[in-house]
């Protein structure tokens, strides 16, 4: 978590240095920190000996000046050797920003919202999409007992796609003193499908869970079909509760003469705005004195903008922290009907052209010619090949990640694309580019992985990077910053299985590993003398008292080093190369996918065939006569991710039960998430470019003299082994023999 370039900063290159709680300092830097506020530095440091030369200015500076004055701050800044190589960004042949993830949280189901209560705990909140809100705490441990739960009352169902549930909750911006939430989800009431907005407290005796009894009913709209839900709630930096709803469902958006998304009379596909201030013995809410239609007797008062379809993940800008460019900007993304998706500005009273109009191309041709329409254009849509169903993101600000600085990441539930946005403030036009998951080295360490479950369901951003009071001058200003940088981390949450009721869900935090300049000072501890953990720099969290069973979190997959292959000499075999037909570079339109590596021969290196002769010139080993021609051969080492195919007790060609080695035994694969991706990389593994089919419910047999090895395996088609996929621990399994999995592949394209 901090910069390499700490350990100039803490002298910290030799391990038999005295350990640093502060940076060196440049004389001429340091005379001013002194002069301005050296009283701060009781809060940054227990040493003992730097606390009692605080009234000395010469020894203080003395104190904390470095041997090599190339290394100390600010002059470090400015220190080409160190700095050549740090705003280089990792990128693939075609531009694609390559990232990295770390695993957060997993078993979740379809996880809708990930949220902070802004109260200094550093907790998270996740949200299922059954109506359960999990407490995640800043070690990682989630508590056994849920925050929420009002699964009971949450309408949803275990389809594939079924939109309704729990879809979000956010936290009052005044929680840590009025303790108040406010969560959006389906209810039936009376055959009556309702989108319900509610308001809990927290519990008087848990702060870790609400008061299932608290609960206020805000607001309720009827659902006219079970589809576009919408499903948003944020407060934006005016104080005012923010609600985002879809049009309604069905195809077209059918209701009334143009739709419930161009009747500012519906609350249907609609940004509202409402008051919640101060309305504990009054109104349920009240109505901001500047919403836009407040005056229009033919408009719903609530109603801040309109014209969108289904509104699927907002979120506020928390604008430059230095410029305050585009802070409280408010985009969103709409899913769309046929062809387009795309990325909006929110903006008060305006009309977003649906059903007129989706993504830049007209829908209702009729409606679209209509002169008084004046809609606004998104600032970006993309085409039904690239992806289907768009889930908003957020503009990253901070230091954690300064490559991403600016732009706005978004991504795509059905495809699982990753893509960002950052505005051209020459022309106003908005660039796209694709990210990536690294390749080769770049995700090479502990904890990193590069690959994810397809659903990208939500982003989310965490506590991080507070602000600072603005008691001292400048120069401390200064100083803090460089300790303290906006640390705020990026997520994603997804799924393997888009059902509400799988366990399948993992949230992912978004690391670059090509982090630059910002990075020297952004986390100044001796991190590289080993006597401090990682994370000492991060903001200390406020106490949190806990009431329940604290749950470790395991990663559901474990690092593995890979090491370079060595290639032996070719033995007599009938079988297929190990890779071959596997092709190069990144597939289009699969994320998360890695270059595979090319298994070509060289020229004459063909292979032998059974009772064939060496060829001229080929050595024997010594005391290698004719005799031994018959002689059985020794087994060559299985590698751990080998796969075979087995079917009626004996080895299939082409076709069977899949089996693969890990740590020294065989075992099957669970077909539980099962898909043609993973059946594609047992195929390739085998000799065969194409997979036709992945086999479930055990097609090939059940393989019970076995352990099960892997389940949940999610692979996006390109990996190498199984292994490299997403998958359950090893050996870790939630199904039986009964659903081993299978594969059928095949040497030539079959079609139809």
């Amino acid at each position: 978590e901090c910069s390499p370039y700490a350990a100039h900063l803490y002298d910290a290159e030799k391990k038999n240095t005295p350990m640093r709680t502060i940076p060196g300092l440049c004389q001429d830097y340091c005379t001013q920190v002194w002069q301005n506020c050296r009283s701060i530095f009781r809060s940054l440091s227990a040493d003992p000996e730097l606390i009692a030369l605080e009234n000395n200015m010469a020894k203080f500076c003395r104190y904390l000046s470095l041997e090599d004055k190339k290394n100390c701050f600010p002059h470090l800044l400015a220190n080409q050797n160190l700095n050549q190589n740090l705003e280089k960004k990792t990128a693939d042949a075609e531009g694609c920003l390559q990232l990295c993830l770390a695993e957060v949280a997993n078993g979740l189901r379809n996880p809708v919202a990930m949220v902070h209560a802004n109260d200094g705990t550093h907790r998270f909140f996740i949200a299922e999409q059954v109506g359960l809100v999990w407490t995640y705490l800043p070690d990682g441990s989630r508590l056994e007992k849920p925050f929420l739960n009002i699964s009971e009352a949450v309408l949803t169902s275990p389809w594939e796609g079924d939109e309704r549930g729990f879809l979000c909750i956010v936290f009052h911006p005044k929680f840590k003193f009025n303790g108040k939430v406010y969560v959006y989800y389906s209810v039936e009431v009376r055959y009556e499908e309702r989108i319900r907005i509610s308001e809990f407290r927290i519990s008087p005796a848990d702060m870790n869970a609400l008061d299932h009894g608290s609960e206020r009913i805000i607001l309720e709209i009827e659902e006219p079909a079970s589809n576009h839900n919408g499903g948003e709630l944020l407060f934006g930096d005016d104080g005012y509760l923010y609600i985002f709803t879809g049009d309604g469902g069905m195809a077209g958006d059918p209701f009334g003469t143009f739709g419930n998304a161009q009747n500012k009379s519906a609350l249907l596909g609609k940004v509202l705005r409402i008051e919640k201030k101060n309305n504990d013995g009054g109104p349920l809410y009240r109505i901001p004195a500047d919403n836009p239609f407040i005056s229009d007797p033919a408009a719903r008062p609530e109603v801040f903008a309109y014209g969108v379809r289904n509104m699927w993940r907002c979120s506020f800008d928390r604008g430059d922290p230095h410029t305050k460019e585009g802070k409280g900007r408010q985009k969103k993304g709409d899913v769309g009907q046929n062809k387009y998706e795309e990325v909006d500005i929110v903006e008060k009273g305006k009309n977003y052209g649906w059903r007129a109009r989706e993504g830049f191309s007209c829908y209702d041709k009729k409606l679209c010619a209509n002169s008084s329409l004046d809609d606004v254009l998104p600032i970006y849509a993309y085409p039904h090949k690239m992806g289907k169903s768009v889930t908003g993101g957020y503009v990253y600000r901070g230091c954690e990640s300064p490559n991403l600085n600016g732009l706005y990441i978004f991504g795509d539930f059905m495809s699982g694309r990753l893509m960002s946005l950052k505005e051209d403030h020459a022309t106003g036009e908005w660039q796209y580019s694709e990210i990536c998951m690294g390749t080769g080295q770049t995700c090479m360490f502990p904890g990193l992985k590069k690959n994810y479950y397809q659903y990208i369901i939500s982003f989310a951003e965490d506590e991080a990077g507070q602000k600072q009071k603005k008691q001292f001058s400048w120069v401390c200003l200064v100083f803090f910053f460089c300790l303290f940088c906006l640390k705020k981390k990026l997520y994603f949450l997804s799924t393997g299985v888009p059902s509400a009721t799988a366990p399948h869900g993992v949230v992912y935090k978004v690391v670059d590993t090509s982090r630059g300049k910002e990075l020297i000072v952004q986390c100044m501890c001796p991190f590289f003398k080993k006597k401090a953990p990682p994370g000492k720099c991060q903001v200390e969290p406020s106490p949190v008292e806990v009431k329940s069973k604290r749950i470790p979190f395991v990663p559901k997959e474990k690092f593995i080093m890979k090491t370079k292959k060595t290639h032996p000499r070719l033995q007599t075999t009938t079988e297929a190369p190990r890779g071959a037909g596997k092709k190069k570079g990144r597939a289009a339109g699969q994320p998360g996918s890695s270059p595979g590596a090319s298994t070509e021969k060289k020229p004459g290196q063909g292979t032998a065939q059974p009772g064939s002769s060496p060829g001229p010139g080929t050595k024997k080993r010594p005391g290698q006569g004719a005799a031994e021609s018959g002689r059985r051969r020794k087994k060559k080492k299985k590698n751990n991710g080998a796969v075979r195919l087995m079917r009626q007790g004996r080895r299939g060609r082409g076709r069977g039960r899949v089996e693969i080695f890990i740590d020294g035994q065989w075992g099957t694969v669970c077909d539980d998430g099962w898909s043609l991706p993973a059946a594609a990389v047992v195929c390739r593994q085998l000799g065969f470019p194409y997979a036709v089919r992945a086999s479930k419910k055990a097609e090939f047999g059940e393989g019970t003299s076995l352990r099960i090895l892997l389940d949940d395996v999610q692979c996006s088609g390109q990996e190498g082994t199984l292994l490299e996929c997403s998958h359950a621990d090893v050996g870790t399994h939630n199904c039986s023999h009964e659903e081993d999995a299978g594969v059928v592949c095949s040497k030539k394209k079959v079609t139809g």
